[in-house]
């Protein structure tokens, strides 16, 4: 059995900006938004993460383009994707910090969530 290595403020860090992430995307995905709501959208998205433990910074860009491409012509809104959002959060516990995000992937054709600085 192997002997546990202890977790360290980097390690604690790093889970919490994870956890942000994770939460964001799938709290928010699905939500109805034009091309008149994104702002109140970016808003509350970056208004709700920002209360959460460990969040120092948070900054939420959402693709009008995209919305615009995928609008319902007779209802006029259409729904957030992953492929629309670009986040960057920047989380600290204790002595660590690290900035992570959230943005869309066109290699991976994925909206990939990952470490971008560890302080």
């Amino acid at each position: 059995m192997q002997e546990n290595k202890a977790i360290t403020e980097r390690d604690s860090v790093l889970f919490e900006a994870g956890i942000k992430l994770g939460a964001l995307y799938h709290q928010f995905t699905g939500s109805p938004v034009n091309l008149k709501t994104v702002d109140s959208l970016e808003k509350a998205i970056q208004e709700s993460i920002s209360v959460q433990p460990c969040v120092e910074n948070i900054k939420v860009s959402i693709n009008r383009d995209l919305i615009r491409s995928k609008l319902n012509n007779e209802y006029g809104y259409c729904e957030l994707e992953g492929s629309m959002l670009d986040v960057r959060i920047t989380a600290s516990f204790k002595t660590a910090k690290a900035d992570v995000s959230l943005a869309f992937d066109t290699e991976l054709d994925y909206p990939l969530m990952k470490i971008d600085k560890i302080y």
